[in-house]
């Protein structure tokens, strides 16, 4: 059951390059400079940890996963995570090493570089083996897809120049590369942090805990109206999110109240209508 516990403003370009236009709108002087999702997302996960909230794993579409420093920001702190990326993010081979670079003419390069290259994630997960897992049972029936999971070392260490060409990544931290092939012929692709010995059902679960998130979203959108503000306010935005977010956790506190009567009179009319145990050995 998803309980929203936070929520940030992202301002683009267009807001963070006017500072009349940010004050007439109330941003905070703290607010008022630019920062990515990634960014936003990294402090107010440090804000949750700091308030005692713990959780299993941070879970991200690409738009966060794409970014290298908040995959290895998440990992600094110890957080086990599982992201989206682009098909065409780079990975190299888990055995993939670090070795001299061929000798050239001229001065000799000092900069160790990969003895494989690097390829998209698509190529590197294609050949699988792929296999059918169902995440959840739905009102619509089982949702399902293949997935398919090999350990690699992602292109996100130091910048250097490979091949001839320039803006080229030496391998980073090893983790889990994941693909998803939905019924719909859709291809989706993940990195995840878990340990080695991650069974492909358990990424697959945990790549699909976001869904609890998306549906929060929904509901607080088209149910309780968090995108219905028509202020002007920085301040005004805030309290209309902040008596959305309150109004949700209620009905979900509703939600769960009346999960666990019904499991109770379940429980009860299981009782009354079983043998008791005498009754049982009698039998």
């Amino acid at each position: 059951m998803p309980v929203p516990i936070a929520l940030r403003l992202f301002l683009p370009e267009a807001w963070t390059k006017d500072p009349e236009r940010m004050r007439r709108a109330g941003v905070p002087d703290a607010c008022q400079s630019a920062r990515s999702k990634p960014e936003i997302a990294l402090v107010e996960l440090k804000r949750a940890l700091e308030a005692g909230v713990r959780f299993r794993a941070v879970v991200a579409d690409a738009g966060y996963g794409i970014s290298a420093a908040f995959r290895q920001a998440l990992s600094a702190v110890g957080l086990l995570w599982a992201v989206g990326i682009p098909r065409i993010q780079k990975v190299y081979p888990v055995n993939v090493q670090l070795v001299p670079a061929p000798p050239t003419r001229g001065r000799p390069r000092k900069t160790l570089i990969p003895d494989l290259e690097a390829v998209a994630a698509e190529k590197m997960v294609a050949d699988g083996p792929w296999r059918w897992i169902t995440w959840r049972h739905s009102t619509k029936g089982p949702l399902r897809a293949q997935f398919a999971a090999v350990r690699v070392r992602v292109a996100d260490g130091p910048e250097v120049r490979l091949q001839g060409r320039t803006g080229q990544h030496l391998p980073g931290d090893e983790v889990w590369l994941v693909g998803e092939h939905r019924l719909s012929g859709e291809y989706k692709y993940y990195l995840s942090n878990l340990p080695p010995d991650t069974t492909l059902k358990q990424l697959a679960f945990t790549i699909k805990a976001r869904w609890v998130c998306e549906q929060a979203h929904q509901q607080l959108k088209e149910e309780l109206g968090l995108d219905h503000f028509e202020g002007r306010s920085w301040r005004g935005l805030h309290r209309h999110a902040l008596m959305t977010l309150m109004a949700y956790l209620f009905l979900q506190d509703q939600r769960l109240r009346a999960a666990k009567r019904g499991k109770k009179e379940g429980q009860r009319a299981t009782a009354a209508t079983q043998p008791s145990l005498h009754q049982a050995h009698a039998a």
